[in-house]
């Protein structure tokens, strides 16, 4: 597992306050005309880009990764751990593929909260199964019939969760889709991630709920690993 030290901790929420402080003259949330060529950004050994509204799948073979708001291109580009986004999708989609489903990824702008992005993604899966994984790096397994508070496996300490962790939600997650009762993914339970971590948490929470869009619907991502 990643580790961080108090100095980095420090460092990422200086850099994140600057930004808020950079920005303080603009607002996210505000609506604006949408530009006609498709939005592109680059992160780390990954390329994601938007290439239309999200719609309702039609194959039971797809799980949806779905994304919190500033996943992938904003907050540094990893979770509150260090690890780097690009990697988390990566293994989260691997574990899916591993069960013989499909990964399809979608980004939710209208909401940052974890519970809301999983149902959505959820209803727009084909299977009825989503992950949802904010850029802090918490996660969740939804179902689609389920209501939002309500899930199937959730993951709410980001400080704990490993590149194999991920991996092994993708891989539940298809086990779901595919009708199986899988063994939930194994915790580690640590007492002090709390108090450690709730400062830059809660710094993370904030500058994502920035980038909410409440008029704007969840769109596709195409996803390349370089």
């Amino acid at each position: 597992m990643t580790q961080i030290s108090e100095s980095m901790v420090r460092e990422v929420v200086k850099e994140i306050l600057a930004k808020m402080a950079a920005e303080s003259g603009s607002s996210p949330t505000t609506t604006q005309k949408q530009p006609a060529a498709p939005t592109t950004y680059q992160v780390s050994d990954m390329i994601l880009r938007e290439i239309g509204e999200a719609k309702p799948g039609t194959s039971p073979n797809e799980v949806v990764i779905a994304v919190a708001p500033a996943f992938g291109d904003k907050l540094k580009k990893r979770t509150i751990t260090g690890i780097p986004h690009a990697a988390v999708l990566r293994e989260i989609m691997a574990g899916i593929e591993e069960e013989g489903l499909k990964p399809r990824v979608i980004k939710v702008y209208h909401t940052s909260d974890l519970a809301f992005i999983g149902k959505r993604g959820a209803e727009l899966s084909g299977s009825g199964i989503a992950v949802a994984i904010q850029s802090r790096g918490t996660t969740l397994i939804h179902q689609k019939d389920l209501l939002p508070l309500q899930n199937l496996e959730l993951f709410p300490q980001a400080p704990v969760i490993s590149l194999e962790m991920y991996r092994q939600i993708g891989r539940n997650a298809a086990r779901y889709a595919k009708g199986d009762s899988p063994s939930p993914v194994p915790q580690i339970n640590d007492q002090m991630a709390r108090p450690k971590y709730q400062a830059i948490a809660a710094v993370f929470h904030i500058r994502e709920t920035q980038f909410v869009d409440p008029n704007k619907k969840p769109v596709e991502l195409e996803v390349k690993f370089q």
